[in-house]
Order: C-alpha cells, then structure tokens, then sequence
C-alpha cells in the first residue's frame, strides 16, 4: 500500500516543515508494517512537497495511525496536508528487469459491508 500525502508549503515555513516532516517519519518508520518512507521537494516549484510512505497493508497503516507517538509526531504534519485521496492500495508492480506482477485488490467488493 502507498500513503501520498501532498503538501503546499511557504518559503518562510519549510524549516519548520522539514523538521516537523523529519519526525512524522522517523515514527512512522517504527511502525510495524512500514515497508519505506521519503520526504520530496518538487522540482518545478519548491513550495510544493510529499512524504511518500509504502506499508504492508491497509490494516497495518491504520495500526500504526493509532500509535501514540505518531498522533504526537505524524498527525501535525498529515493534518497540514492537501486534502485530496492520500491512501492507495498497489493493483501491479514490477521490479527492475520483471515482468508486471498483478495483485488483487482488497477493498471490498460491496463497500457499505
């Protein structure tokens, strides 16, 4: 599963946001089920930013939203993001040199269950 939270971030508060960014990530990292993590900085405009986390499912990324260290050094920063879908469940992959590998998807099929 990957996590893409976008955020628009003023010149006179990227520090702060750096900092801020740096700890939501270093608890997000001792989650169980974190797979990776980044912070980016776009390079056609530098306001704009994303922290890119993969876990290894759907479940595990809502456990580690209610860990206590990360409502105290997560939430701050993913509250400031651009509210817009963040979560995203990986349908294919491929690694370097193989085929694309499919996966199934798991939402549920009648969502209102």
């Amino acid at each position: 599963m990957l996590v893409l939270n976008r955020f628009d971030v003023p010149p006179d508060t990227r520090e702060e946001f750096v900092a801020q960014a740096h700890a939501a990530l270093a608890a997000l990292a001792e989650r169980p089920g974190y797979l990776s993590g980044r912070l980016a900085r776009a390079l056609e405009d530098p306001t704009r930013w994303t922290l890119v986390t993969e876990w290894e499912s759907v479940g595990a990324y809502r456990r580690a939203l209610g860990a206590f260290e990360v409502k105290v050094n997560a939430t701050p920063l993913l509250a400031r993001s651009l509210d817009e879908p963040s979560a995203f469940e990986t349908l294919a992959s491929a690694a370097p040199g193989s085929p694309v590998v499919e996966a199934e998807s798991d939402r549920a099929s009648e969502p209102w269950r």
